[in-house]
């Protein structure tokens, strides 16, 4: 069974999640179906099938955190600012042709809150792998599916 490394934090906001799911959003999707019930047959009604439908992809949702907390790994952020960890937020260049683009953060993150788009990058991921470990000043290389990228660390912060 595979593990799911998260932050303390992301572990509460789920528990929270999964209570709000299986208590007021179970009781809003059942009053649903009784109420495509009262519309009569079954057969050809577009309410019940639908109400039924977000039934089970509520169950699923539920089915889905229930499997991320029962295999939750929490990860204790580490305080160290000298290198790359969980928890850490970075700053970095990308070195291209010798040239460095504009400065990006990133904060390092387990998968299950990784969001790249938003600068959070999971641990796992090829960057993040790449990337933990090293210390401000250091050029950190990675081969990803356009090619290889180097990055230039220019802070680490927590």
């Amino acid at each position: 069974m595979a593990t799911f490394r998260i932050s303390a934090e992301r572990f509460d906001a789920l528990k929270k999640e999964l209570e709000y799911l299986e208590t007021v959003r179970e009781r809003e999707v059942a009053e649903l179906i009784k109420e495509a019930r009262s519309f009569g047959d079954l057969s050809e009604n577009s309410e019940y099938d639908e109400a039924k439908t977000e039934q089970g992809k509520l169950y699923s949702k539920i089915a889905e955190i229930k499997n991320v907390l029962e295999n939750a790994e929490i990860i204790e952020d580490s305080h160290d600012t000298d290198k790359v960890s969980h928890g850490a937020t970075i700053t970095v260049v990308e070195i291209e042709n010798g040239e460095e683009s504009d400065a990006e953060e990133y904060k390092i993150v387990g998968s299950q809150e990784a969001d790249p788009m938003n600068g959070m990058l999971s641990e796992e991921s090829p960057i993040g792998k790449a990337l933990l470990g090293h210390e401000v000043g250091e050029i950190v290389s990675v081969e990803v599916p356009d090619g290889l990228l180097s990055f230039k660390i220019t802070s680490i912060a927590r």
